[in-house]
């Protein structure tokens, strides 16, 4: 009873803190309560899976690995709920709808990687390890050296992640129902505490194949109602595309003055193009790198394959993620084409400018509008789905790093391997609590901050120390402990290191002169506005001289980022311009745009440099993988032939047969 009383608490004090008294978001505040009604489903059904799990937490190996007991299949849907995090689900959909192609060129780098996965990491592993990156990493090199730097590694991979996914379900359920930030973020914190606390890997494995579910089902549904129309002809479909003037615009708003001479139809074709968003085919490259190598690094991911019994359903479960992943990354293809062309991409953009409303705000318009009951619930059950991937992401994230500190440090390190069960459980349900609380400390920290790069950072890290470490150690010989320490010791500090002198960091004194051409060029397209019978009338008196008889006036006045319509005019050749709400989005992105200026110049006039002392970037990548991770492999390469490691040649055999046969795997997996 005391158990059930806990989560009782837990999910009322989900409900009291998401409901303050005068919260404001994107959701109208009659159908809020159909909003906190559908959240409170979603997280009342993951709470009692977290209940069923407790019961079934006996041991260390239920904790850290479900007791080997989740079948391929099971654990195929597990990953992908893992790998489906709120930036596949929503923010690859925001990008394809701000940018087109590029925004699919994420999807392609996460799928790929699950082919390194499959073919040289799954197997080998679940054969040899037993909970974490540091037993792969253990059997033959010296142990408490490398669970050490094991440890540190998927810490230090763990927060990157963790950091963006947490802001992340801040921003989400500010944005969309006004709750406050800070409480947003404790209610993530508290739920993913209790999936982990007390479910373990059970709870966590079951949440998110629930939530997998529920996101497929979701996307499946929205697609459907998408493509459709078109008689889910893929051809007709990517013509409505290239034909929608608000793409048209939006293409043409990013290309600037390139675009003078392009046609409408160039415009819309120019979506289905590269180049709009990933601008430098190097940065690309380094990107695709850290994408694909760095899945097969992640320390959330590598913990997954010791949940099944045996290394076959290691690789099924390789085989069912990779095609429900794939799959799922098809439709977001849809997801995004379609809110760019039903939503808009200045609508997705005025409420968020990474686009990560796209998928939810193409719900509500496919349900029939932010007017609309059904238009709404769907807006909520995308949202809601997308909260509980996101705490499950962090729940999986948590335990990775909880592991590291019971299991590896702890236990085997401090403790010579000489703990009871209980003592284990115990430890683990500490560091539980503890990564939980400074999770949610640097999720408060990070308000307002742009914490996009630490996705990237992750997979970055765990591409250019993780996976040179475990592929090598797996596949040479002559892999010792000396080269694995300073491999992933380089590795990653090279790829953090680039970061920071990259342009993800701030630069106050380009973030001065971009704030200054805007407000110069909002004070050099004033506005006039005024109150009339049907409601706001605005009007830019440069529009009327800047507008082409022969253009349509919705494609003049997209061109121009600071005029806002005349609702219900007519400009003198006679086309009606754009309708209330467009003409409200417009004003208020330009409110936001001047807003932002002003604060940026009050916030950073008095500075020059960022905060590792430069005026501008030094590495002029955004993502460092092209460097970083053969910069890894060549330090585990040349430290290994500089030394030598009696354990890690006597073991080599011993390593090698038993990855490729499993035998005497038992011995490792209780």
């Amino acid at each position: 009873m005391k158990l059930k009383s806990f989560f009782c608490a837990v999910f009322t004090t989900f409900l009291v803190l998401s409901i303050p008294a005068h919260a404001q978001g994107a959701v109208a505040s009659e159908y809020r309560w159909l909003t906190f009604l559908v959240f409170s489903s979603i997280i009342a059904a993951t709470m009692y899976i977290t209940y069923w799990a407790s019961k079934r937490v006996k041991s260390t190996a239920d904790f850290y690995a479900a007791g080997n007991s989740i079948s391929g299949l099971q654990n195929g849907w597990a990953i992908a709920g893992d790998y489906l995090s709120a930036a596949s689900f929503l923010g690859i959909a925001g990008l394809i709808s701000l940018y087109g192609y590029d925004g699919f060129m994420y999807s392609v780098g996460f799928l790929m990687g699950y082919i390194a996965v499959l073919l040289v990491i799954a197997e080998p592993c679940r054969n040899i390890g037993k909970y974490t990156l540091g037993d792969i990493l253990a059997f033959r090199n010296d142990p408490k050296k490398t669970r050490v730097i094991a440890a540190l590694s998927t810490i230090t991979v763990s927060i990157f992640y963790l950091t963006a996914q947490m802001v992340g379900g801040g921003v989400l359920v500010k944005t969309l129902i006004g709750i406050d930030y800070e409480v947003s973020v404790i209610v993530v914190g508290c739920l993913m505490l209790a999936y982990v606390v007390f479910g373990g890997m059970v709870a966590t494995t079951y949440v998110q194949i629930v939530k997998a579910v529920l996101l497929v089902i979701a996307s499946l549904v929205l697609v459907t109602l998408v493509w459709l129309p078109y008689g889910f002809s893929l051809p007709a479909f990517l013509q409505a595309v290239v034909d929608d003037p608000k793409i048209q615009a939006q293409v043409a708003k990013l290309l600037g003055t390139a675009a003078s001479n392009m046609s409408a139809q160039e415009l819309g074709q120019r979506f289905l193009e590269p180049g709009l968003f990933l601008k430098d085919p190097i940065d690309q490259i380094s990107l695709g790198m850290a994408l694909v190598f760095g899945t097969a690094g992640l320390p959330h991911i590598l913990m997954r394959f010791f949940t099944v019994p045996n290394a076959q359903e290691a690789r099924k479960s390789v085989v069912w993620a990779m095609a429900i992943i794939g799959g799922f990354y098809m439709l977001t293809l849809f997801l995004g084409f379609g809110a760019a062309m039903h939503v808009g991409p200045e609508t997705i953009g005025s409420i968020d400018k990474g686009g990560n409303m796209a998928a939810p705000l193409l719900a509500q318009y496919l349900g029939g509008g932010e007017n609309s009951l059904l238009g709404n619930f769907m807006l909520a059950f995308v949202a809601a789905v997308a909260f509980a991937t996101i705490v499950a992401v962090v729940a999986g994230l948590v335990l990775a790093s909880a592991s590291a500190i019971a299991h590896d440090l702890y236990v085997n390190v401090i403790k010579d391997g000489n703990a009871s069960q209980q003592q284990q459980i115990k430890a683990a349900r500490i560091a539980s609590i503890g990564v939980g609380i400074v999770a949610i400390v640097i999720g408060m920290l990070a308000k307002g901050q742009n914490v996009a790069h630490l996705v990237g950072m992750a997979f970055a890290v765990a591409a250019s120390s993780n996976l040179p470490a475990i592929f090598l150690t797996l596949y040479w010989k002559k892999c010792n402990t000396t080269g694995v320490v300073m491999g992933m010791l380089i590795g990653a500090g090279s790829a953090i290191l680039l970061v920071l002198i990259s342009p993800n960091m701030t630069y106050p004194q380009k973030i001065v002169a971009d704030a200054k051409i805007v407000l110069e060029g909002a004070a050099g397209k004033p506005a006039i506005a005024a109150k009339a019978s049907e409601g706001l009338i605005c009007e830019f008196f440069t529009f009327c001289q800047k507008a082409e008889p022969a253009k349509p006036a919705e494609a003049a006045l997209d061109s121009l980022p600071f005029q806002v319509v005349l609702i219900g005019s007519e400009i003198d050749h006679g086309t009606p311009l754009a309708e209330s709400k467009k003409a409200q989005i417009k004003i208020a992105t330009l409110e936001k745009q001047i807003a932002k200026a002003k604060a940026d110049l009050t916030l950073f006039s008095s500075q020059k440099n960022s905060m590792m002392g430069l005026e501008k970037p030094l590495f002029r990548l955004k993502n460092p993988g092209i460097i970083s991770i053969p910069l890894g492999f060549l330090m585990v390469i040349l430290f290994s032939l500089l030394t030598r490691d009696k354990r890690s040649e006597e073991l080599w055999e011993e390593l090698y047969v038993r990855q490729n046969t499993g035998l005497h795997v038992e011995d490792v997996s209780h």
